[in-house]
């Protein structure tokens, strides 16, 4: 494959096929591409906007050229945003994944540390002393054992390191920052997506439908890529397409003050402990609540209500289960 064809395609404003894109994560892997034909490439696609096909392409690659993590597992689910709304929130998907694996389903939750918020998911996990590994009969023990198991992405998507410095170099968003949550490397059947906007809604909806997963997708009206309720916000699965008011699951508006993670990542950490030992602020539970209730929807494929779901992600709280999987989960992974 010669870069230069592609980018001549791109000029004259073509697509690229999903065997091209992983083609070419598959040569950058090679380093068959000069750094300035990268970049060219994904600045190009950043000004025209990545197809579905190209996108799937991407991931493609990415899971062709990395290390794969086969669970003994037929059905869990990962929780995880995109990233990039800049509003510092506190580790919700992390936290709700723990609560949702409390109540008695599966969870391979897949993360990284933090690019633009003060605690990314591999930061709160790191800071309680675990250990990442790649090692799959431990990471089988883990999901068997405590319900849940984590991916620390560095460890998987090895295509990732070849892009890390042309990413930095360019300073904004390239089409890497849309792979994040494609590329678990357990390729799990149940994703729930947070999506900081209704464009970003529209291409994973497309994406998971060609993937044929179970899926949820939400997106904060204001601007949050997971469930704030600081606002109305929009629920995208494969059974309907709604836009919720907090009020709707029994909730009252959490202030922005009350969704933010702190200063450093040891105050990130402390609210992660809160909601799981059930002493947290009342928005701060409610929120985990709202976010863990929606993957629990996707992992019973839409047949409990929501207020069902928010129940059982209540009891899981109130219950101590939730703490007591992740204890288990740090003593198995540490």
């Amino acid at each position: 494959m010669e870069m230069k064809d592609i980018l001549n395609r791109m000029l004259n404003h073509e697509e690229l096929s999903r065997e091209e894109t992983r083609d070419i994560i598959v040569g950058i892997t090679k380093s068959e591409f000069p750094e300035e034909q990268i970049t060219a490439l994904l600045t190009g696609l950043q000004m025209r906007g990545v197809t579905v096909d190209e996108l799937l392409g991407f991931r493609d690659g990415i899971l062709a050229t990395g290390v794969l993590a086969i669970l003994d597992c037929d059905r869990y689910i990962d929780v995880v945003g995109t990233g990039g709304d800049r509003k510092n929130t506190f580790n919700i998907s992390t936290t709700s994944c723990f609560v949702i694996a409390g109540a008695g389903y599966k969870v391979a939750k897949h993360g990284n540390y933090a690019a633009t918020s003060v605690s990314g998911a591999s930061n709160v996990i790191k800071n309680h002393g675990v250990q990442f590994t790649d090692d799959i009969d431990k990471l089988n023990r883990s999901i068997n054992e405590a319900g849940i198991v984590y991916l620390h992405a560095q460890l998987f998507a090895k295509a990732m390191k070849f892009v890390g410095p042309i990413r930095k170099a360019l300073q904004f968003p390239t089409v890497f920052n849309l792979l994040g949550p494609l590329v678990n490397p357990s390729q799990p059947k149940c994703q729930l997506l947070g999506v900081a906007n209704l464009d970003q809604m529209r291409l994973y909806n497309q994406v998971y439908q060609k993937l044929g997963i179970d899926f949820g997708i939400v997106n904060s009206i204001d601007g949050y890529d997971e469930i704030s309720l600081t606002s109305d916000f929009k629920v995208t699965t494969n059974n309907y397409e709604k836009i919720f008011k907090p009020q709707d699951l029994g909730f009252e508006i959490a202030k922005p003050e009350e969704v933010r993670g702190g200063a450093t990542e040891e105050e990130a950490k402390d609210i992660f402990d809160a909601v799981l030992e059930n002493r947290a602020l009342p928005a701060q539970k409610n929120i985990v609540l709202a976010n863990a209730a929606f993957g629990i929807q996707v992992m019973e494929k839409g047949q409990k209500s929501i207020e069902e779901c928010v129940e059982i992600a209540r009891e899981s709280i109130d219950s101590g289960k939730a703490l007591a999987t992740f204890k288990k989960f740090v003593e198995i992974n540490s």
